[in-house]
């Protein structure tokens, strides 16, 4: 049996190891990948047009309002002033938490058919080099298919790599809602991917979403895949730091706060999205019931207690997952802290010894996604512990589809 936990001995040769990396990494590539990326230019220019718009003659409201208070001033309109602004200011709309939820779907439809016109004009702008005209060249495919019929865009940002979010199932009418957030090397190519499509946010959303509906079919879910931050390229020293977690944390809990109705909301975090989690968590609205992690680098705290949430929290490592290897550490900003499965932290770790890997984690058929799609359902009688033992449902009624066990 796999132990999740590690002697003095190794913990120290690992934080060893670290501090090798860390300096190898800074040799090379110095302090300037922890600086941020510069600001969203198309979706600010929307969000100014919109503050210097008006409605017969009245300013509209702050686009950075509480929730609450863009959604009054938006059920105050007819449809036909709702698809104005959504026609006027696509970006500022399709973006902004508080807005109806199908209303920032439209506008994100027409945000993307904006974009994907910008990039077929430079995939034949002979100021581009080969290589430049192929990235437009894919950029608007993806656009192309962001835009299918049926799909629900709930956040869209084209500046840089790109920043998205889509809706599976129906999130106004939803009992269970789940949120996935993906780790390194997300950005609107990666995406969905044909190859291997469960290691990519829409895929693993897909994939929960589908064994959601298989594991409670009277259960109205909606899942979330949420790939609507910066996150950090590749394995160098930004996925080792915090920054880009505390950039997502505050984008994350921005969304959490704009979702409709008040059903129960499960966190879905695999690797460094654990980190973003950890980091968003003493944020995160009372709603949120669960916070489960996959692959985990760590979430910054010492134990599952100092997240400063209330929801319960899960977490799930297969034998097979690089990740374990980390150096599970934090010093001087660098590491993201103690090991969710090990003992000492205090999660409820489940079973996941069929993940096959990092990225393995959603494929359909293993125990570690059925075991997600029961903490999604409420279902924690189902659910099957890493240990040979029932710690993981300690505590924990059977079913709940409408808050907390």
């Amino acid at each position: 049996m796999t132990s999740f936990d590690t002697s003095p001995q190794l913990n120290v040769w690992r934080a060893l190891l670290a501090l090798s990396v860390v300096f190898v990494m800074l040799a090379t590539t110095g302090w300037t990948a922890l600086r941020s990326h510069r600001g969203s230019t198309a979706l600010q220019a929307s969000l100014t047009a919109w503050e210097h718009g008006r409605l017969h003659g009245h300013h509209l409201p702050d686009p950075q309002a509480a929730p609450a208070r863009l959604s009054r001033f938006f059920a105050s309109l007819t449809p036909r002033e709702r698809d104005r602004l959504a026609r006027r200011y696509p970006l500022a709309v399709g973006n902004m938490n508080g807005a109806p939820v199908p209303l920032r779907y439209q506008a994100n439809r027409i945000a993307l058919d904006q974009a994907r016109k910008v990039e077929r004009t430079r995939m034949h702008d002979s100021r581009l080099s080969v290589a430049g005209q192929q990235d437009a060249g894919r950029r608007m495919h993806r656009y192309e298919s962001l835009m299918s019929p049926g799909r629900q865009i709930l956040a869209f940002d084209p500046e840089g790599s790109g920043r998205i979010a889509e809706a599976f199932g129906d999130l106004t009418e939803a009992q269970r809602i789940s949120v996935v957030v993906p780790g390194v090397d997300t950005d609107l190519l990666t995406f969905q991917r044909t190859y291997r499509r469960y290691s990519a946010p829409v895929g693993m959303a897909k994939a929960l979403y589908a064994a959601e509906r298989a594991a409670s079919p009277t259960t109205r879910t909606a899942v979330i895949a949420w790939a609507d931050y910066t996150s950090p390229d590749g394995l160098g020293v930004d996925a080792a730091t915090g920054l880009r977690a505390q950039e997502g944390a505050v984008r994350l809990n921005a969304l959490l706060r704009a979702l409709p109705g008040r059903s129960p909301v499960s966190m879905f975090c695999h690797s460094y999205g654990s980190v973003v989690c950890g980091v968003a968590a003493p944020g995160m609205p009372r709603r949120v019931a669960d916070i489960a992690v996959a692959a985990s680098p760590g979430m910054r705290v010492a134990k599952a207690a100092q997240l400063g949430t209330t929801a319960r929290v899960w977490a799930m490592r297969d034998a097979s997952d690089w990740v374990r290897d980390v150096p599970y550490l934090e010093l001087g900003g660098l590491g993201h802290g103690a090991d969710p499965v090990s003992s000492g932290f205090g999660a409820r770790v489940l079973s996941a010894r069929d993940a096959q890997g990092h990225s393995g984690y959603f494929q359909p058929g293993t125990d570690s996604l059925r075991n997600l799609a029961d903490v999604g359902v409420g279902a924690y009688g189902s659910v099957t512990c890493a240990r040979e033992n029932d710690a993981c449902r300690s505590g924990l009624s059977g079913t709940t589809t409408a808050g907390r066990a």
